[in-house]
């Protein structure tokens, strides 16, 4: 009888979730401000793979990215994020992937159409950061990074699993994160980046659509990707 390898995953708050599969562990965003250490005070097995997706301090966390290494570590990041992570990383612009370990990691585009610090100058702008397409043991989980909704989410393909912003002033807000997660169409979307915000009404828009599964994980919980 074949064996039967479960794809699990944990957020630890804020963007930040850890993933694993079949001995390999990855982090994506970890981020482990006071808060977060707190509600997930837990040891972390060490990381196969580390995935940044932008600079901004709560997304790439120098401390927490250093907790979470062994001497075969592979860090992925963008090419701004050097000062702080002072390693060696690789850097993966949107359209790039590589693969580690039999984890296939693909770079997709991250930006802000509509939410601006000053006029013309987007919390995010195109090119600045990326989401990840990653999959492993034949299932692909999408983390967004931090975005709006983009017209490029259409063209993700097959997606088991989609890690999306929902907090607003920086990314998209409930109601725009349901209208990504119709665009996208995986089997399962699970909010993030919502600032301890309610996420209800994520949940309303998608379930009076119906088709996709909606799940928000209290911060250290566990689910398996079916």
């Amino acid at each position: 009888m074949a064996t039967v390898v479960t794809v699990s995953l944990r957020w630890l708050g804020h963007a930040g979730f850890e993933i694993k599969a079949d001995g390999k562990v990855i982090y994506v965003d970890p981020y482990r401000a006071k808060k977060y250490v707190e509600r997930v005070p837990d040891v972390f097995d060490p990381a196969t793979l580390v995935l940044v997706t932008h600079s901004h301090a709560d997304h790439c966390d120098p401390d927490a990215i250093l907790s979470f290494l062994s001497d075969s570590t592979v860090i992925i990041a963008p090419k701004d994020c050097a000062e702080k992570i002072n390693r060696d990383f690789k850097s993966l612009t949107a359209g790039e992937e590589t693969t580690v370990r039999g984890i296939r990691v693909k770079a997709v585009q991250a930006y802000n159409v509509k939410r601006f610090r000053s006029p013309g100058k987007p919390f995010h702008p195109r090119g600045f950061g990326v989401g990840y397409l990653i999959t492993v043991q034949g299932r692909t989980i999408y983390h967004a990074g931090d975005t709006d909704v983009i017209p490029e989410m259409k063209e993700l393909g097959p997606i088991d699993v989609a890690l999306l912003p929902c907090g607003d002033t920086y990314t998209m807000d409930n109601t725009e994160a349901a209208e990504a997660a119709l665009a996208i169409k995986p089997r399962l979307v699970v909010p993030m980046h919502n600032w301890d915000k309610d996420t209800s009404d994520f949940r309303k828009k998608l379930e009076r659509r119906g088709g996709i599964r909606f799940l928000a994980p209290k911060e250290g919980e566990e689910f398996v990707v079916q």
